[in-house]
């Protein structure tokens, strides 16, 4: 076992902090990009020849293609399509969900093979610029890392406006936002898997010489974030909804303050200096006194319907607590959207 933060030398060209994220509906953070290993050095003589020539196919697939989607993914773009028709978002996480059971191989039964290879990845987000450890299962938290993060830059151009064809207010259609639920549902997953499964088979020492972005509080704190954001999605939808209630409505803001508020208390104290980390938790902040403001409006017209000046004073009272809390989050998106990288 070991572990190596390296200085910003090498880094291949693919590590780029942008001056601007475009439209953001969703907060995705930076990329980690992984760099090239050699399988046949490490894994020569313990396992097959076919075995080493497979990890090192799929492995090199997923190296270059998110050096490419790293040049990318900051960009406002529309689904960029590759020949087949398919998103580069989905192929490389396809080649990802391919790659990740023969990973699992080296790390099953608590096999040595575990220690035998350096796993080499970039932060985006870290200053150290990339972290190599012999670990089988740094690599496996690294994968599902950047499952999740493509996971959120998919529900992100599901959920950027479009211009309707009556020409009004500009919005996502029902289908993609649909779509997007489930897609914040497997991002929560992948996150939830890496912080209960995977990062208590590290020992300590590795742990603490993680990357910010790959610390357990950023790890909880996009999970509950893709929980937030899929509720949120919900809402909007039974905003819409001549079905739903004023009690559903109400219930659904206050899961999303309950998730909001779970985040930002596992930002809270992390050392998140560089630009990314303090935007994120702009971004929560941002959606956290938004959640608070939905759910006082709500909360508010539930009382306003009761008969009694007692109940008819809470509800003045709560929907002039939502407009405060409405204006205070108008004010927070503006911050996060001034802070680094640029936002609208």
């Amino acid at each position: 076992m070991g572990c190596l933060v390296s200085t910003p030398k090498d880094t291949g060209g693919n590590r780029r902090r942008p001056g601007s994220i475009g439209e953001v509906s969703v907060y995705v953070p930076g990329l980690r990009i992984p760099k090239p290993v050699d399988f046949s050095q490490s894994l020569s003589g313990h396992v097959s020849k076919t075995l080493v020539e497979r990890l090192t196919a799929m492995r090199t697939r997923i190296v270059v293609m998110a050096g490419q989607e790293a040049l990318t993914i900051t960009r406002t773009r529309r689904k960029t399509t590759t020949q087949h028709g398919r998103s580069t978002l989905a192929d490389l996480h396809q080649a990802l969900e391919d790659y990740l059971p023969v990973l699992l191989g080296l790390v099953s039964d608590g096999s040595q093979l575990q220690f035998k290879v350096q796993f080499i990845w970039v932060n985006q987000e870290d200053d150290a610029e990339e972290t190599a450890m012999f670990n089988a299962w740094y690599e496996v938290l690294s994968v599902l890392h950047l499952m999740a993060v493509l996971s959120l830059s998919q529900a992100n151009l599901l959920l950027l406006p479009r211009t309707s064809a009556d020409f009004y207010q500009p919005k996502a259609s029902e289908e993609s936002r649909r779509g997007s639920i489930d897609i914040f549902l497997k991002a929560a997953g992948y996150l939830d898997c890496a912080v209960r499964h995977v990062l208590p088979r590290l020992p300590s020492e590795l742990r603490r010489n993680l990357p910010v972005d790959l610390a357990e509080g950023v790890l909880r704190a996009l999970c509950l974030q893709a929980l937030g954001q899929g509720v949120d999605i919900q809402l909007g939808m039974a905003i819409d909804s001549t079905k739903a209630t004023l009690a559903v409505k109400r219930r659904l803001a206050c899961e999303m303050v309950k998730y909001w508020q779970q985040a930002q208390d596992n930002l809270m104290n992390l050392p998140l200096s560089n630009g990314w980390g303090e935007k994120h938790r702009h971004f929560v902040k941002w959606k956290y006194v938004e959640a608070k403001a939905a759910a006082y409006y709500y909360h508010g017209l539930i009382l306003d319907e009761g008969n009694t000046e007692k109940s008819h004073g809470m509800a003045v009272a709560a929907l002039q607590a939502a407009d405060e809390y409405f204006e205070e989050s108008k004010k927070a998106c503006e911050v996060f959207n001034a802070a680094h990288p640029l936002s609208r």
